[in-house]
């Protein structure tokens, strides 16, 4: 009697469900290049920063922003993005997220200087802000939610199938072409993505959606900019107590608190806190900022450690930071099997605390560690964050409605994003603070405009050295260890983020469920173990 139930039970249309896995392939390589961009950059951030005519001369204040740029706004039009998916149709904003995205690309890499370069990765960022949710709502519209967990698993894994050909891809690249075809190498995958799109993807929205919030878009763009900017400001001064650091973060903050007020009130909010009073909804949204702001600021000083202090090439880069994307996806689809048999709650923990054991492995380091170390301490950073990514996202994404797919998606990649863009600011803060500590007893000798730019990063010190001649070779070795330090500083900083990913997944994700319940609330969102 249940096998032939089947079919009048399911949700998805038949001849959708028949192209499901098809489907998700088109998906997943929107995902590759809104993923594939980020990863590709970290592996030009050294290749940028060096001046014009080989890459643009970038300060690492202008290297963040250029993270930054793409981050904030993505994050900031998330909202929106996900609301107008439910109500104009997820596969209209896919296309015309996918198009806003090729021109990006396209002009980034034509930019001619590093202000250019900001503003086009911010307008990258805002077709990305129509990709990202679009893909995983679609997910949710197109699979039965028995198939969910292991749909989701193998979207994760995507990411970390984007991480891995990033850097190589961008170290081919940089290698035979000018630094600009790391963007360029975006607008043939696009037009790929589209006729895909066009081809598979089933329209969806949400039958009752709700008005768009333009003063909560506004509001919360503003927020997120004034208070990183504030952040990146006091890395960059190497004074967080500067009245201008103090009022930009303050500022930040209180446009972001009332923005939280704001949407309260509204009847038709950007984001519907109600949704955050589920203290299992609210951890899985924490645990995947908490990780993101650890991993994101400890990927953005690793790339100067592997190429400015061991001195590898940007391919060679890339291809160090395989066993990463390896891990994530190898154990990404695979996540869901630890899921049902010790449930979310011990499945996340574990991954967070290896996430958090990686990140203090990097303040061992040293300019000679052996690179199999390295590569041990990558591939377990990627399991650890296979085994939260997966989790996670299903529990997000089962604790709403399908119909409010788009909405999940956007608050589950917003908090990514924010808490990524905040782990760069802050960290990359640390880490540029500690730094110039640590180097500026070394510039005494230079005049005191120079010293203070080559103080900024290791990167400017080892320029400024060049530009000396034989006198300069004195600073390469106190740069080195000067930047040794800095990173073990920031390194146990992400580790110390991470362990309190721990204890917030540990005292509200739900354990492993005794069994399926059905007609309340609760067990939707325990639903997520099985």
């Amino acid at each position: 009697m249940t096998t032939p139930a089947a079919p009048v039970e399911r949700r998805v249309p038949e001849a959708v469900y028949r192209r499901r896995w098809a489907i998700l392939g088109a998906l997943m390589l929107s995902l590759l290049i809104v993923v594939l961009d980020n990863s590709i950059l970290n592996v030009a951030i050294k290749t940028i920063s060096t001046p014009a005519p080989t890459g643009l001369g970038a300060t690492q204040s202008e290297l963040e922003w250029a993270i930054n740029a793409y981050t904030l706004v993505f994050a900031g039009l998330l909202f929106t993005a996900g609301l107008l998916g439910d109500r104009l149709g997820r596969k209209k904003t896919l296309l015309g997220g996918l198009v806003v995205f090729g021109a990006g690309s396209a002009l980034a890499a034509e930019s001619g200087s590093p202000d250019q370069l900001i503003a086009f990765r911010a307008l990258m960022a805002l077709g990305a802000a129509f990709v990202m949710p679009a893909t995983l709502a679609v997910l949710m519209n197109v699979f039965e939610r028995d198939e969910q967990p292991k749909a989701i698993g193998i979207w994760a894994g995507g990411v970390g199938l984007a991480i891995a050909i990033g850097p190589i891809t961008g170290g081919v690249l940089l290698d035979h072409f000018w630094w600009g075809s790391v963007f360029l190498v975006n607008v043939p995958i696009v037009i790929l993505a589209l006729a895909l799109m066009i081809w598979l993807v089933p329209e969806s929205r949400d039958p009752n959606p709700g008005r768009i919030d333009p003063i909560g878009v506004v509001l919360s763009v503003v927020g997120l900019v004034l208070l990183v900017y504030g952040i990146i400001k006091g890395g960059q001064l190497a004074d967080f107590t500067d009245t201008k650091v103090i009022a930009t973060i303050s500022a930040g903050l209180a446009v972001l608190a009332f923005f939280v007020v704001f949407e309260k009130r509204s009847d038709h909010p950007s984001i519907d806190v109600t949704y955050f009073k589920n203290k299992v909804f609210s951890s899985a949204i924490a645990a995947i900022c908490l990780v993101f702001f650890a991993l994101m600021g400890v990927t953005f000083f690793s790339v100067f450690y592997i190429q400015s202090v061991r001195g590898y090439s940007p391919l060679q880069a890339g291809l160090l930071l395989l066993p990463l994307a390896a891990a994530q996806l190898i154990f990404a689809p695979r996540a869901r099997l630890l899921v049902d048999r010790f449930g979310n709650r011990a499945t996340t923990t574990a991954g967070m605390l290896v996430i958090a054991a990686t990140l203090a492995a990097f303040a061992a380091l040293k300019a000679d560690t052996p690179l199999w170390i390295l590569e041990v301490v990558f591939f377990l950073m990627g399991t650890g964050m296979a085994h939260i990514m997966t989790p996670t996202s299903v529990v997000i994404m089962q604790a709403l409605p399908r119909e409010k797919a788009g909405s999940a998606s956007a608050l589950s990649n917003t908090f990514r994003q924010v808490g990524g863009a905040l782990g760069i600011a802050v960290l990359g803060s640390v880490l540029s603070t500690s730094y110039r500590d640590g180097i500026q007893d070394k510039l005494t000798f230079l005049p005191a405009g120079v010293r203070h730019t080559a103080g900024e990063s290791i990167e400017a010190t080892l320029g400024i050295a060049a530009k000396l001649g034989p006198k300069g070779k004195a600073l390469v070795s106190p740069a080195n260890d000067a930047f040794l330090h800095a990173m073990h500083v920031t390194a146990l900083w992400g580790a110390v983020v991470a362990v309190l990913g721990a204890v917030v997944v540990v005292l509200f994700l739900p354990g492993k469920a005794p069994g399926p319940k059905a007609g309340t609330e609760e067990p939707e969102l325990v639903a997520a173990d099985h």
